[in-house]
């Protein structure tokens, strides 16, 4: 169970990571965000209900897990957005560096509203992550911080953590498949709102989008979402969270290797801070587990 966990949570981490991938053409050829975004999450409550029929499973959930899975919908919406807006003024590989921050705010909510204590190297851990991410955005002559993007790419990073802590402390009794459906069920419902208020179009221009659409639900969302619930129902939410260190490193090598951005020193050393004290708070959270 374990092993399968660990297994999961580095799946989903990967399968994450690609989101540029997907995201930076759709960008470049200035296609509306809020309906690339409303067809992904669409497209992929699309093919976790297919299987939910497949397999028989009942749609039927009662008001307290509506209300729940609505919540989490909001969340993994406002996650996205805040993380795509943030494209614009961080390049991919800082911005998918930044949201990975989300581990540490995880154990800052644990903390304040769970009273988790944080011990010597969770704060050790939180200090490296966050000057982690000011040298990510540092630029110019290295004194320049880009403050839009940072707090935007931040926001993001809240709400990914809330989603996390929400579906580790709901003790909902719905299955994986089941909370993933609805989950971005009300995600895409978020965007087509959006959508519907900006008088944005619905129709997809061509076949080659349309394909985009499909393989980005299904690699970035689907498996992505599926493989975090089903690992933090094995593992727990802190060490899903630390696995997600894969995230950035793999945002990093695609927007390195696939759209030319430059691996500079302060991406090197703001990923390695990063990283480092992330590594750090799952060691404090291992040995507090020891002492309980």
């Amino acid at each position: 169970m374990k092993l399968r966990g660990y297994a999961l949570g580095i799946l989903s981490a990967v399968s994450y990571g690609l989101i540029p991938i997907f995201i930076l053409p759709i960008k470049q050829v200035h296609f509306s965000m809020d309906i690339t975004l409303f067809y992904r999450f669409f497209f992929s409550a699309l093919m976790v209900g297919g299987y939910l029929l497949y397999s028989k499973e009942s749609f039927t959930i009662n008001k307290k897990e509506v209300l729940i899975l609505a919540v989490l919908g909001i969340c993994y919406a406002l996650s996205s957005d805040f993380l795509f807006l943030g494209y614009d003024f961080l390049t991919p590989g800082i911005a998918s560096t930044v949201l990975f921050i989300y581990p540490v705010i995880v154990a800052l909510i644990m903390f304040f509203f769970y009273k988790e204590r944080l011990s010597k190297l969770s704060v050790a851990s939180l200090l490296l992550a966050f000057a982690g991410v000011i040298v990510l955005c540092l630029k110019g002559n290295g004194l320049e911080i880009n403050f839009a993007g940072l707090g935007i790419v931040m926001l993001s990073s809240l709400f990914y953590a809330l989603y996390m802590v929400i579906v580790n402390k709901s003790n909902m009794k719905v299955s994986g498949f089941k909370l993933t459906f609805y989950s971005m069920l009300f995600t895409s419902m978020f965007f087509m709102t959006k959508a519907v208020m900006t008088n944005e179009s619905f129709a997809i221009p061509s076949t080659e989008i349309l394909i985009n659409f499909l393989i980005f639900a299904f690699l970035t969302t689907v498996i992505s979402s599926l493989c975090l619930v089903f690992a933090i129902k094995d593992i727990g939410s802190t060490p899903v969270a630390i696995l997600g260190a894969l995230e950035p490193v793999v945002a990093v090598i695609i927007s390195v290797l696939m759209f030319h951005e430059k691996f500079t020193s302060n991406l090197l050393i703001g990923i390695t801070l990063i990283l480092f004290g992330v590594t750090l708070n799952v060691i404090g959270n291992q040995k507090k587990i020891g002492h309980i």
